[in-house]
């Protein structure tokens, strides 16, 4: 069974009460064809540190993601998911939702996907200097606000 429901515009968003309390720390991914933000969190604390972004395409992203899950060792992934502003899904929302399944599939850890409209915008407009790690902050940190 997925860990994920149906959202808007089909697409699979987690609901925050799929999520066991025995996980305690994620790392969460902004997906990008270029660039994967990176950022870690927790439950106890529901804050997010964002962590130097991935800066790999293709097969040659997975080196960099196996190193921060093994050095982080986290109970759970996290990725944003894209959308259009009316919740409809684009090119973008597959490519998150791929990559979600892939993580699952290489490495064996939940993996929940969130709604991760506007996040880099956010990002953006705090000033961050990189970017696509603040968003991936951003959307753990939605997503840590949604646990119980």
């Amino acid at each position: 069974m997925s860990e994920s429901a149906r959202g808007p515009g089909a697409a699979a968003v987690t609901s925050p009460a799929m999520v066991p309390p025995s996980q305690a720390s994620f790392l969460a991914f902004d997906f990008g064809l270029k660039r994967t933000g990176v950022a870690t969190g927790n439950r106890l604390t529901r804050t997010a540190t964002p962590q130097p972004t991935i800066r790999a395409e293709g097969d040659a992203r997975w080196a960099p993601v196996q190193a921060r899950i093994q050095e982080w060792q986290p109970d759970a992934l996290v990725v944003g998911v894209p959308f259009h502003p009316d919740g409809a899904a684009h090119d973008n929302t597959r490519r998150a939702q791929r990559f979600a399944r892939q993580l699952r599939a290489r490495f064996g850890l939940p993996v929940y996907e969130v709604d991760e409209r506007y996040s880099t915008t956010e990002a953006h407009a705090q000033g961050a200097r990189d970017a696509d790690a603040a968003a991936a902050a951003i959307i753990l940190e939605q997503f840590l606000r949604g646990l119980s």
